[in-house]
């Protein structure tokens, strides 16, 4: 999922791959000494432009070369858990912000207190603290939007919604009007029903103490589910496959008339290649998840990076500069700049202002209500296959009694976030 999530800003956005100062793209190499340090980036994060830019500077105010180093989502986790034991190898490293906490409770990671009174966007900081300890800074955020078919939406009379009701009657319209399948949802989309349980204010899991407890069977879960369900009735897609399985960007839209989707933006862009290469012309709208009212949007899993400073850099003072020029107001700025306004700022001093009708212009609308997942190691567990939270949404979206499916689930992800 969080090459997934890193890659919706890459392909929207981000279309040169990352190089810089000392990066052979082997993703080894060593850490920092007095007149170096090494910074690991995530492949698709950063634009060349930005990345030369910063490092220059960086270089030309302190006298240290910078050695970025690229990194694969692709086993990651891994590679840092193994570098955040050693002495030396990184100085600062990219962190998927699901994946933050985990390494901070293993003290890898630097305390960076001497950060947490800068405009950090609050709904991103959650998951770069840990018991009121900063451990890594946001850096940039993305999340899904709904894709639609301009022309099959004007045939069928169908309005961009801004409520649940209205984009319920626009489905209605295009299932009447049209041959089109008018939402494209697999069955186990679970990020996009966690967005719908987080608008009735529940989660996927809710810490009890020390402790966490699955969170399904609780009338947040049901209505969150219900109102899938309702969404999910108006897709031919099997109940028991995800977006991945088919790629529903690149294998389902492509290949029939479907009328809208629920995706990121290295989807859209990934849908409209694929189209192209058909000879076909794409002709996307894009719009936030309505909320259940006018007056706020729905809930979207607010995906991205956080930057840290490992334990054992070996060179923490000016890894600890090369952050502080990176995350600041001005360097956020062109960051956000340099990605077309694609990416959730980090900082609420820095703006995004993407170009009107583009998928980013839609994305960031919902950067207010995006929502996390339990930020706690053990989120890592239920995420493994067979996913409970999937196997849950088939059997409900199948017609099995609600609570018997959700109080399975629940006692799956009880086991497994505890878990660490």
């Amino acid at each position: 999922m969080r090459h997934k999530l890193v890659a919706a800003v890459g392909a929207a956005a981000m279309t040169v791959a990352l190089a810089a100062c000392g990066d052979d793209g082997s993703g080894g190499g060593g850490g920092g000494s007095s007149d170096s340090i090494t910074v690991w980036l995530m492949d698709g994060s950063a634009p060349d432009s930005w990345v030369s830019e910063l490092n220059t500077a960086f270089e030309e105010k302190y006298g240290v070369t910078v050695n970025v180093e690229t990194q694969q989502w692709d086993g990651i986790q891994d590679r840092i858990t193994t570098a955040l034991s050693e002495d030396g190898t990184v100085d600062v490293l990219e962190i998927g912000n699901t994946q933050t906490v985990g390494y901070a409770n293993t003290g890898g990671l630097a305390d960076l207190g001497e950060f947490a009174d800068e405009p950090w966007s609050e709904n991103m900081l959650d998951s770069a603290r840990v018991d009121g300890t900063l451990y890594a800074l946001p850096w940039y955020g993305a999340n899904r939007v709904v894709v639609y078919d301009k022309s099959i939406w004007a045939d069928a009379g169908a309005e961009v919604p801004t409520t649940r009701e209205e984009w319920i009657d626009a489905l209605e319209k295009i299932d009447e009007n049209t041959d089109a399948e008018p939402i494209y949802l697999p069955g186990q989309s679970y990020y996009v029903l966690g967005g719908f349980i987080a608008d009735e204010g529940g989660s996927f899991a809710v810490q009890d103490g020390d402790s966490w407890e699955g969170a399904l069977d609780t009338p947040a879960g049901q209505a969150g589910m219900d109102f899938y369900r309702q969404l999910q009735s108006f897709s031919n897609s099997p109940t028991d496959n995800d977006e991945a399985s088919p790629q529903q960007s690149t294998e389902v839209v492509p290949a029939g008339d479907v009328a809208s989707w629920i995706g990121l933006g290295w989807e859209a862009a990934g849908a409209t290649a694929a189209i192209e290469e058909q000879g076909g012309e794409a002709d996307f709208g894009y719009f936030p998840i309505p909320g259940k009212t006018a007056d706020e949007l729905g809930h979207v899993f607010l995906g991205g990076s956080n930057l840290a400073v490992s334990e054992r850099a070996g060179n923490r003072e000016m890894a600890m500069n090369w952050l502080r020029m990176a995350t600041s107001q001005e360097w956020a700025q062109k960051y956000v700049d340099a990605n077309e306004g694609g990416v959730v700022p980090n900082r609420t001093d820095v703006t995004a202002e993407p170009a009107p009708g583009t998928f980013a212009e839609a994305m960031v609308q919902s950067a207010d209500v995006g929502f996390l997942p339990p930020l706690t190691p053990g989120w890592a567990n239920v995420e493994t296959e067979p996913n409970p939270i999937k196997e849950f949404m088939t059997r409900a979206l199948d017609g099995d009694d609600f609570s018997a499916a959700a109080g399975d689930a629940d006692s799956e992800i009880t086991t497994r976030i505890n878990r660490e």
